[in-house]
Protein backbone atom coordinates (compact mmCIF):
# COMPACT_ATOMS: atom_id res chain seq x y z
CA UNK A 1 0.00 0.00 0.00
CA UNK A 2 2.75 2.42 0.92
CA UNK A 3 4.59 1.99 -2.40
CA UNK A 4 1.98 3.82 -4.53
CA UNK A 5 1.68 6.54 -1.87
CA UNK A 6 5.41 7.18 -2.08
CA UNK A 7 5.23 7.38 -5.87
CA UNK A 8 2.43 9.94 -5.61
CA UNK A 9 4.51 11.94 -3.15
CA UNK A 10 7.52 11.84 -5.45
CA UNK A 11 5.43 13.03 -8.38
CA UNK A 12 3.88 15.81 -6.28
CA UNK A 13 7.34 17.19 -5.57
CA UNK A 14 8.01 17.34 -9.31
CA UNK A 15 4.62 18.57 -10.54
CA UNK A 16 4.38 21.41 -8.02
CA UNK A 17 7.50 23.32 -9.17
CA UNK A 18 6.55 22.57 -12.77
CA UNK A 19 3.15 24.17 -12.18
CA UNK A 20 4.79 27.25 -10.67
CA UNK A 21 7.18 27.51 -13.62
CA UNK A 22 4.41 27.03 -16.14
CA UNK A 23 2.58 29.94 -14.59
CA UNK A 24 5.72 32.05 -14.99
CA UNK A 25 6.11 31.10 -18.64
CA UNK A 26 2.46 31.99 -19.26
CA UNK A 27 2.78 35.26 -17.34
CA UNK A 28 1.71 38.62 -18.79
CA UNK A 29 3.80 39.90 -21.71
CA UNK A 30 5.46 42.61 -19.62
CA UNK A 31 7.57 39.91 -17.95
CA UNK A 32 11.11 40.31 -19.25
CA UNK A 33 11.90 37.71 -21.89
CA UNK A 34 15.17 36.77 -20.17
CA UNK A 35 13.32 35.92 -16.97
CA UNK A 36 11.26 33.29 -18.77
CA UNK A 37 14.39 31.27 -19.49
CA UNK A 38 15.33 31.09 -15.81
CA UNK A 39 12.62 28.63 -14.72
CA UNK A 40 13.12 26.63 -17.90
CA UNK A 41 16.85 26.28 -17.28
CA UNK A 42 16.34 25.50 -13.60
CA UNK A 43 13.77 22.86 -14.44
CA UNK A 44 15.98 21.16 -17.01
CA UNK A 45 19.00 21.05 -14.71
CA UNK A 46 16.89 19.78 -11.84
CA UNK A 47 15.79 16.78 -13.86
CA UNK A 48 19.25 15.28 -13.31
CA UNK A 49 18.51 15.02 -9.59
CA UNK A 50 14.91 13.96 -10.23
CA UNK A 51 16.09 11.01 -12.32
CA UNK A 52 18.55 9.96 -9.63
CA UNK A 53 15.92 10.29 -6.93
CA UNK A 54 13.45 8.16 -8.87
CA UNK A 55 15.74 5.17 -8.50
CA UNK A 56 15.44 5.45 -4.72
CA UNK A 57 11.67 4.86 -4.72
CA UNK A 58 11.99 1.10 -4.68
CA UNK A 59 13.98 1.32 -1.45
CA UNK A 60 11.40 3.30 0.49
CA UNK A 61 9.31 1.78 3.25
CA UNK A 62 6.21 -0.02 2.01
CA UNK A 63 4.66 -0.58 5.44
CA UNK A 64 1.41 0.93 6.66
CA UNK A 65 0.92 4.36 8.13
CA UNK A 66 2.30 4.82 11.63
CA UNK A 67 0.99 6.93 14.49
CA UNK A 68 3.87 9.35 13.95
CA UNK A 69 2.60 9.99 10.42
CA UNK A 70 -0.79 11.01 11.75
CA UNK A 71 0.85 13.36 14.27
CA UNK A 72 2.90 14.94 11.49
CA UNK A 73 -0.15 15.43 9.27
CA UNK A 74 -2.10 17.08 12.09
CA UNK A 75 0.88 19.33 12.92
CA UNK A 76 0.92 20.60 9.34
CA UNK A 77 -2.78 21.47 9.39
CA UNK A 78 -2.71 23.12 12.83
CA UNK A 79 0.36 25.22 12.04
CA UNK A 80 -1.28 26.37 8.80
CA UNK A 81 -4.33 27.72 10.61
CA UNK A 82 -2.30 29.33 13.42
CA UNK A 83 0.07 31.04 10.99
CA UNK A 84 -2.76 32.35 8.83
CA UNK A 85 -4.51 33.76 11.90
CA UNK A 86 -1.34 35.54 13.01
CA UNK A 87 -0.59 36.78 9.50
CA UNK A 88 -4.04 38.06 8.57
CA UNK A 89 -6.04 38.59 11.75
CA UNK A 90 -3.19 39.63 14.06
CA UNK A 91 -1.57 41.71 11.32
CA UNK A 92 1.92 40.22 11.48
CA UNK A 93 2.11 39.51 7.77
CA UNK A 94 3.13 36.19 6.22
CA UNK A 95 6.91 36.32 6.76
CA UNK A 96 6.84 37.31 10.43
CA UNK A 97 3.95 34.97 11.21
CA UNK A 98 5.58 31.92 9.63
CA UNK A 99 8.99 32.71 11.10
CA UNK A 100 7.56 33.27 14.58
CA UNK A 101 5.62 30.01 14.60
CA UNK A 102 8.63 28.16 13.18
CA UNK A 103 10.93 29.56 15.85
CA UNK A 104 8.58 28.71 18.72
CA UNK A 105 7.95 25.19 17.48
CA UNK A 106 11.63 24.67 16.70
CA UNK A 107 12.56 25.58 20.29
CA UNK A 108 9.69 24.06 22.26
CA UNK A 109 8.43 21.20 20.07
CA UNK A 110 11.42 19.95 18.06
CA UNK A 111 9.76 16.56 17.48
CA UNK A 112 7.29 18.17 15.09
CA UNK A 113 9.28 21.18 13.94
CA UNK A 114 9.50 19.88 10.35
CA UNK A 115 5.80 19.27 9.71
CA UNK A 116 4.79 22.35 11.68
CA UNK A 117 7.19 24.51 9.66
CA UNK A 118 5.69 23.01 6.51
CA UNK A 119 2.26 24.06 7.76
CA UNK A 120 3.37 27.64 8.36
CA UNK A 121 4.03 27.98 4.65
CA UNK A 122 0.44 27.00 3.89
CA UNK A 123 -0.59 29.70 6.37
CA UNK A 124 1.32 32.33 4.39
CA UNK A 125 -1.45 32.22 1.78
CA UNK A 126 -3.10 35.52 0.95
CA UNK A 127 -6.68 36.25 2.06
CA UNK A 128 -7.28 37.13 -1.59
CA UNK A 129 -6.99 33.40 -2.28
CA UNK A 130 -8.36 31.95 0.97
CA UNK A 131 -10.51 34.62 2.62
CA UNK A 132 -11.43 32.33 5.52
CA UNK A 133 -9.74 29.86 7.83
CA UNK A 134 -11.73 27.01 6.30
CA UNK A 135 -9.86 27.21 3.01
CA UNK A 136 -6.53 27.31 4.81
CA UNK A 137 -7.54 24.35 6.95
CA UNK A 138 -8.38 22.30 3.85
CA UNK A 139 -5.06 23.22 2.27
CA UNK A 140 -3.33 22.30 5.53
CA UNK A 141 -4.96 18.88 5.64
CA UNK A 142 -3.99 18.16 2.03
CA UNK A 143 -0.45 19.36 2.67
CA UNK A 144 -0.34 17.15 5.77
CA UNK A 145 -1.22 14.11 3.69
CA UNK A 146 1.38 15.15 1.13
CA UNK A 147 3.96 15.52 3.91
CA UNK A 148 3.47 11.87 4.83
CA UNK A 149 3.47 10.74 1.20
CA UNK A 150 6.72 12.52 0.39
CA UNK A 151 8.73 11.05 3.27
CA UNK A 152 11.98 9.71 1.83
CA UNK A 153 11.77 11.63 -1.45
CA UNK A 154 14.22 14.49 -1.95
CA UNK A 155 15.08 14.52 1.75
CA UNK A 156 17.80 17.02 2.59
CA UNK A 157 16.87 19.53 -0.08
CA UNK A 158 15.95 22.95 1.26
CA UNK A 159 12.50 24.14 0.25
CA UNK A 160 10.89 20.71 0.27
CA UNK A 161 8.47 21.77 3.02
CA UNK A 162 7.36 24.78 1.03
CA UNK A 163 6.85 22.66 -2.06
CA UNK A 164 4.55 20.39 -0.05
CA UNK A 165 2.68 23.46 1.19
CA UNK A 166 2.24 24.84 -2.33
CA UNK A 167 0.96 21.45 -3.45
CA UNK A 168 -1.72 21.64 -0.77
CA UNK A 169 -2.68 25.15 -1.85
CA UNK A 170 -2.82 24.28 -5.56
CA UNK A 171 -5.09 21.31 -4.93
CA UNK A 172 -7.34 23.35 -2.64
CA UNK A 173 -7.62 26.20 -5.14
CA UNK A 174 -8.76 23.65 -7.73
CA UNK A 175 -11.23 21.99 -5.33
CA UNK A 176 -12.78 25.27 -4.18
CA UNK A 177 -12.66 26.78 -7.69
CA UNK A 178 -11.16 30.05 -6.48
CA UNK A 179 -8.74 32.38 -8.22
CA UNK A 180 -5.18 33.29 -7.38
CA UNK A 181 -4.39 36.86 -6.39
CA UNK A 182 -3.68 39.48 -9.02
CA UNK A 183 0.04 40.06 -9.54
CA UNK A 184 2.48 41.71 -11.90
CA UNK A 185 6.11 41.12 -12.76
CA UNK A 186 8.81 42.66 -10.59
CA UNK A 187 11.07 45.25 -12.17
CA UNK A 188 14.41 43.97 -13.54
CA UNK A 189 16.21 46.73 -11.60
CA UNK A 190 15.50 44.76 -8.42
CA UNK A 191 17.69 41.89 -9.56
CA UNK A 192 21.00 43.05 -7.97
CA UNK A 193 19.65 43.64 -4.42
CA UNK A 194 17.42 40.58 -4.59
CA UNK A 195 20.25 38.28 -5.65
CA UNK A 196 22.63 39.78 -3.07
CA UNK A 197 20.15 39.42 -0.21
CA UNK A 198 19.30 35.86 -1.26
CA UNK A 199 22.93 34.77 -1.37
CA UNK A 200 23.71 36.30 2.04
CA UNK A 201 20.58 34.84 3.66
CA UNK A 202 21.31 31.33 2.41
CA UNK A 203 24.89 31.36 3.71
CA UNK A 204 23.83 33.02 6.99
CA UNK A 205 21.32 30.23 7.60
CA UNK A 206 24.05 27.62 7.21
CA UNK A 207 26.29 29.61 9.56
CA UNK A 208 23.61 29.61 12.24
CA UNK A 209 23.32 25.85 11.89
CA UNK A 210 26.99 24.94 11.78
CA UNK A 211 28.47 27.58 14.06
CA UNK A 212 25.48 28.60 16.15
CA UNK A 213 24.24 25.08 16.80
CA UNK A 214 20.69 25.89 15.69
CA UNK A 215 18.46 23.36 14.01
CA UNK A 216 17.55 23.93 10.37
CA UNK A 217 14.09 25.17 11.31
CA UNK A 218 15.32 27.55 14.01
CA UNK A 219 18.09 28.93 11.78
CA UNK A 220 15.69 29.63 8.93
CA UNK A 221 13.10 31.13 11.27
CA UNK A 222 15.67 33.47 12.82
CA UNK A 223 16.69 34.74 9.38
CA UNK A 224 13.01 35.29 8.56
CA UNK A 225 12.37 37.21 11.77
CA UNK A 226 15.45 39.41 11.43
CA UNK A 227 14.70 40.16 7.79
CA UNK A 228 11.00 40.74 8.44
CA UNK A 229 11.70 43.19 11.25
CA UNK A 230 14.77 45.01 9.90
CA UNK A 231 14.44 45.29 6.12
CA UNK A 232 11.05 47.03 5.66
CA UNK A 233 11.96 50.09 7.78
CA UNK A 234 15.50 50.21 6.38
CA UNK A 235 14.30 50.12 2.76
CA UNK A 236 10.69 51.39 2.72
CA UNK A 237 10.27 51.00 -1.04
CA UNK A 238 11.51 47.44 -1.40
CA UNK A 239 12.02 46.20 2.16
CA UNK A 240 9.02 43.87 2.19
CA UNK A 241 10.18 42.25 -1.02
CA UNK A 242 13.71 41.85 0.30
CA UNK A 243 12.40 40.32 3.53
CA UNK A 244 10.46 37.74 1.54
CA UNK A 245 13.55 37.03 -0.55
CA UNK A 246 15.71 36.55 2.55
CA UNK A 247 13.15 34.17 4.05
CA UNK A 248 12.95 32.32 0.74
CA UNK A 249 16.74 31.90 0.55
CA UNK A 250 16.91 30.76 4.18
CA UNK A 251 15.22 27.57 3.00
CA UNK A 252 18.18 26.95 0.70
CA UNK A 253 20.35 27.10 3.82
CA UNK A 254 18.33 24.26 5.36
CA UNK A 255 19.81 21.83 2.80
CA UNK A 256 21.82 18.91 4.14
CA UNK A 257 25.52 18.52 3.43
CA UNK A 258 24.76 15.39 1.43
CA UNK A 259 22.84 17.53 -1.05
CA UNK A 260 24.77 20.81 -1.19
CA UNK A 261 28.17 20.06 0.25
CA UNK A 262 30.00 23.39 0.18
CA UNK A 263 29.40 27.02 1.05
CA UNK A 264 29.92 27.89 -2.62
CA UNK A 265 27.09 25.57 -3.62
CA UNK A 266 24.81 27.07 -0.97
CA UNK A 267 25.69 30.59 -2.11
CA UNK A 268 25.09 29.65 -5.75
CA UNK A 269 21.71 28.13 -4.92
CA UNK A 270 20.84 31.19 -2.86
CA UNK A 271 21.69 33.61 -5.66
CA UNK A 272 19.82 31.46 -8.16
CA UNK A 273 16.91 31.45 -5.74
CA UNK A 274 16.80 35.23 -5.99
CA UNK A 275 16.62 35.09 -9.78
CA UNK A 276 13.90 32.44 -9.71
CA UNK A 277 11.97 34.55 -7.19
CA UNK A 278 11.89 37.41 -9.70
CA UNK A 279 10.95 35.11 -12.57
CA UNK A 280 8.00 33.41 -10.86
CA UNK A 281 6.59 36.48 -9.10
CA UNK A 282 3.41 36.63 -11.25
CA UNK A 283 2.75 32.88 -11.00
CA UNK A 284 0.24 31.37 -8.52
CA UNK A 285 0.22 34.67 -6.65
CA UNK A 286 -1.12 34.49 -3.11
CA UNK A 287 -0.63 30.74 -2.67
CA UNK A 288 1.35 29.59 0.35
CA UNK A 289 4.56 27.72 -0.28
CA UNK A 290 5.82 29.69 -3.29
CA UNK A 291 8.95 30.77 -1.46
CA UNK A 292 9.84 27.23 -0.48
CA UNK A 293 9.17 25.89 -3.96
CA UNK A 294 11.45 28.57 -5.37
CA UNK A 295 14.20 27.47 -2.99
CA UNK A 296 13.59 23.78 -3.67
CA UNK A 297 13.88 24.19 -7.44
CA UNK A 298 17.05 26.25 -7.05
CA UNK A 299 18.64 23.60 -4.83
CA UNK A 300 17.77 20.86 -7.32
CA UNK A 301 19.25 22.91 -10.15
CA UNK A 302 22.59 23.48 -8.41
CA UNK A 303 22.79 19.87 -7.24
CA UNK A 304 21.96 18.76 -10.78
CA UNK A 305 24.66 20.99 -12.23
CA UNK A 306 27.18 19.48 -9.79
CA UNK A 307 26.14 15.94 -10.73
CA UNK A 308 25.88 16.55 -14.47
CA UNK A 309 29.56 15.97 -15.42
CA UNK A 310 29.59 12.60 -13.67
CA UNK A 311 26.31 11.62 -15.30
CA UNK A 312 27.62 12.57 -18.74
CA UNK A 313 30.87 10.63 -18.20
CA UNK A 314 28.90 7.60 -17.07
CA UNK A 315 26.63 7.72 -20.10
CA UNK A 316 29.58 8.15 -22.47
CA UNK A 317 31.37 5.24 -20.81
CA UNK A 318 28.39 2.97 -21.29
CA UNK A 319 28.05 4.08 -24.91
CA UNK A 320 31.71 3.35 -25.64
CA UNK A 321 31.62 -0.05 -23.91
CA UNK A 322 28.46 -1.09 -25.72
CA UNK A 323 29.90 0.04 -29.04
Amino acid sequence: MYGPIRVIGYLALLVTPATLFLGAVRAPPELHVGAVGIPLGVGLTGTVVAATERRQLSRLDRGGLARADAVDAVAVAVAAVVTYALSVHAGLGPVLAAAAVGLLVGIWLPRIDGPAYCGTFVGMASPAVFPSLEGVAIAGVIAGLAFVATAGSFDGFGGKYGTIALCGCIVTVALLDVDYAAASALEPRLAPPVVAVAGVAAVATVALRTHGGASSVVASAVIGLVAGVALPPLFPAVGSTLAAVAFCASFVGMSGDERLATTDQIAAAGCLCGLVYLAVAPSLSGAGGKLGTTAFASCLAVAGAVQLPAVVRSRLGRTVSSG
